[in-house]
């Protein structure tokens, strides 16, 4: 059943609007001959719920250091298949040129805006470049972690999302495939959805807004 009372959707960046991290992290370690463990024992370590706060992803996400410092902090926890260093130059570079935009998230995207519904981004940055270019037209609202300080799941960065988009939380739905970060938007009072893949989330987003729902579409025309 959808609810009458939604005016936007806030959707994360990279595993959401981008093939899944997991899918990009697996075709770089295979390309580079990085032994996985490796880094999933960095990620756990860094990332996971029980990670104590200012981890180097945490500061990495922040903008308290950049990306080239990661790089060095990441490549030293990480061995190749033989044994050997990883270097860091261009670390998180390569890792991201394994990600590739989500077509069918996008056209998403584009059909909320072109219903009405307004539609914001709220990433956690890497260090990485952002495609602006093709963003800028799809969302009236970015809020990216490494400009304000903040980062999911802090509540204060999704409350700048909803200030900035000037409504309260039951009026949003937030998109994002971190369950601690969809957690955190939910104990706020927002409508969530944890991404799985692009139909399973236009089907959720179809329950719960009108607008996506096809009596609405034909009714529009």
């Amino acid at each position: 059943m959808g609810s009458n009372d939604i005016r936007a959707v806030i959707f994360d960046y990279g595993g959401v609007l981008t093939t899944p991290g997991r899918a990009a992290i697996a075709a770089w370690t295979r390309a580079e001959r990085i032994r996985p463990e490796t880094y999933s024992a960095a990620l756990k370590e860094w990332l996971s719920r029980s990670a104590p706060p200012g981890t180097p992803i945490h500061r990495l996400e922040t903008g308290e250091i950049d990306a080239e410092e990661f790089n060095r902090i990441l490549a030293a926890r990480l061995r190749t298949e033989d044994d050997l260093p990883v270097s860091p130059d261009g670390l998180l570079s390569r890792l991201f040129g394994h990600m590739r935009h989500d077509d069918a998230m996008l056209g998403l995207v584009r059909e909320l805006r072109d219903r009405g519904v307004r539609t914001a981004l709220l990433s956690n940055s890497w260090g990485n470049d952002y495609p602006w270019e093709l963003l800028d037209e799809l969302f009236e609202v970015s809020v990216i972690s490494g400009r304000t300080g903040l980062r999911k799941p802090q509540p204060e960065i999704y409350r700048l999302a909803l200030d900035r988009l000037g409504i309260s939380p039951r009026m949003a739905v937030f998109v994002d495939d971190g369950p601690p970060n969809v957690d955190a938007a939910s104990e706020l009072g927002m409508h969530t959805v944890l991404h799985v893949d692009a139909e399973r989330t236009r089907g959720e987003l179809t329950e719960l807004l009108p607008a996506l729902q096809p009596d609405h579409a034909q009714e529009s025309r």
